[in-house]
């Protein structure tokens, strides 16, 4: 079996290729990367030796297809070149690689920036998944496709609606949000009129090693790393702090991921959470705990959004119930590991 995964080179895409590499030997695993991709959260692979970087340039099918049998590793996390917003590119990767599981993670995935960059939030994440289905289109293969959505999907929540089931009306309240409801949208059109077998999962706030520094918990993390360093003034800056996040850790997300496709049903969106919201407040006081050192606490507008979900909580009972899958890292294991991780990069 093939599995291909876009955007490998994130936190989520880095964590889904080492739980496929060490739990599923039979699977050989392919990931997207660009020209001037950052290959720091492969770090661990790397050094194992466990990454293979394909030949690029590559402009034929046929080429590419004779490096892939030529040199693909199964035990490896195999890299091949391919610019997800160019159509050619894409058929040529969906060519030569025939995929089994595609798990389509690549996106602009931070909301601050799709209010400052909409137009290219909107681009990157609509029309490279409309590149992949069409790509599979036009080869003719039939895999199980994963979506990556996103609790931000729900947006504008109600008390009386919380944990926020999959039935809940969608008022998304960012561009990044209105990008995700759209992939989501693709992904039924898509299955309903040629029948791909696509699936959604809405994931809920996730984190933990390797968890980019611009948001909340990676920054906060980073920060105590720094001041515990001796790099920053004992305050820790931060923006609103009586949001409430259902945070999962990333590696039970992304073996969610996984069982979607391994029990999922095509043409379904499940919720992926852990059950249970935390406000910023509560999560800095898990951090804060964990610290080597007295840290005082700043509040910064500058860090305030234009307007923010102020709760989501996930009901996940229809993919527990599917799936069996279940949450098993504690909050607090995630949050230590995230802070290690950045004790060791500063």
């Amino acid at each position: 079996m093939r599995a291909l995964i876009t955007g490998i080179t994130g936190m989520a895409g880095s964590h889904l290729a080492e739980y496929i590499l060490n739990n599923h030997p039979d699977v050989t695993v392919f990931g997207t990367v660009r020209w001037r991709s950052k290959m720091d959260n492969l770090e661990d692979l790397l050094r194992d030796r466990r990454v293979n970087q394909l030949a690029q340039g590559i402009s034929s099918v046929a080429g590419l297809q004779r490096v892939i049998d030529d040199q693909t590793d199964a035990k490896k996390a195999n890299l091949v070149e391919a610019s997800l917003t160019d159509a050619t590119a894409v058929r040529l990767l969906i060519a030569a690689v025939r995929p089994d599981r595609i798990f389509h993670l690549a996106a602009q995935s931070f909301v601050p920036t799709s209010w400052t960059a909409p137009a290219e939030t909107l681009t990157n994440n609509i029309v490279s998944q409309v590149n992949i289905f069409e790509a599979i289109r036009e080869v003719g293969i039939d895999p199980m496709i994963h979506i990556a959505g996103s609790s931000e999907e729900y947006g504008l929540v109600f008390p009386n609606e919380v944990p926020i089931k999959e039935t809940n009306p969608l008022r998304p309240l960012s561009p990044y949000a209105v990008s995700k409801v759209t992939q989501e949208m693709l992904a039924w059109q898509y299955n309903r009129s040629y029948g791909l077998k696509t699936v959604v999962t809405r994931g809920f706030n996730h984190t933990g090693p390797r968890r980019g520094h611009v948001f909340v918990t990676s920054s906060c993390a980073k920060q105590v790393a720094e001041i515990e360093a001796g790099l920053q003034e004992p305050t820790l800056c931060i923006g609103d702090m009586e949001v409430r996040r259902d945070w999962t850790d990333v590696r039970d997300t992304v073996r969610g991921y996984w069982m979607s496709l391994e029990k999922g049903v095509p043409g379904e969106v499940y919720n992926v959470g852990s059950g249970h919201a935390y406000t910023i407040r509560e999560m800095l006081d898990v951090l804060l705990s964990l610290s080597r050192v007295p840290i005082q606490i700043k509040k910064e507008e500058c860090r305030m959004r234009p307007s923010d979900v102020r709760i989501l909580l996930a009901d996940c009972t229809k993919f527990q119930t599917q799936t069996g899958w279940q949450p098993e890292i504690p909050f607090r294991t995630t949050m230590r590991d995230l802070l290690d991780y950045w004790r060791r990069r500063v």
